[in-house]
């Protein structure tokens, strides 16, 4: 199996575009791949945002915006099993931001969450990206998409090697 393991950032509280997504490709279960791109919302920063990530206005000038970025990463994101920490989150910004683009991708998506997975496989413990991250050891520099995205994958990772199905906790999202 591949998944395509992404985070995104966003400007502001509407959490309808984003400022910065990256992804990490898990193959044969290793990571393979990994890309980072700032993105030019075309909006509006708030300063919670900017305060959490470090984006601003100032940081994507000269970005793409996301029409611009998605016949770029298009390719990678239709080549497997999309992968996010609190994936509800990231696959609704991403819906928006096909959305707001008239970008028509695919009626639904599958994808795992690694929140709802390790639910299952680790109750009792706090399911926070940096919490995790703590437990297994994993690198953080938390709310920066490229650290993020890897965190995730390597999560995702120690699932498999421990022997879990991680394919049974695979969900349909709806994109239109």
């Amino acid at each position: 199996m591949r998944y395509i393991v992404f985070d995104v950032e966003t400007p502001n509280r509407f959490n309808d575009r984003m400022s910065a997504i990256g992804i990490t490709v898990i193959e044969n279960g290793s990571i393979a791949d990994s890309f980072f791109s700032l993105v030019d919302p075309e909006t509006h920063f708030d300063y919670f945002n900017t305060k959490l990530t470090g984006i601003s206005a100032q940081t994507v000038a000269g970005a793409p915006n996301f029409a611009g970025l998605w016949a770029r990463i298009e390719p990678v994101m239709n080549s497997g099993i999309l992968v996010a920490h609190n994936a509800v989150f990231d696959m609704s910004v991403l819906k928006k931001c096909l959305n707001a683009y008239g970008i028509v991708w695919k009626g639904t998506a599958r994808y795992l969450c690694t929140v709802q997975a390790g639910k299952k496989l680790l109750p009792g413990i706090s399911h926070n990206l940096n919490v995790m991250c703590d437990h297994y050891g994993i690198a953080l520099d938390h709310h920066q998409a490229d650290s993020d995205s890897h965190a995730c994958a390597e999560i995702l990772i120690r699932y498999m090697e421990s022997g879990t199905d991680v394919n049974s906790f695979i969900r349909t999202y709806h994109l239109v």
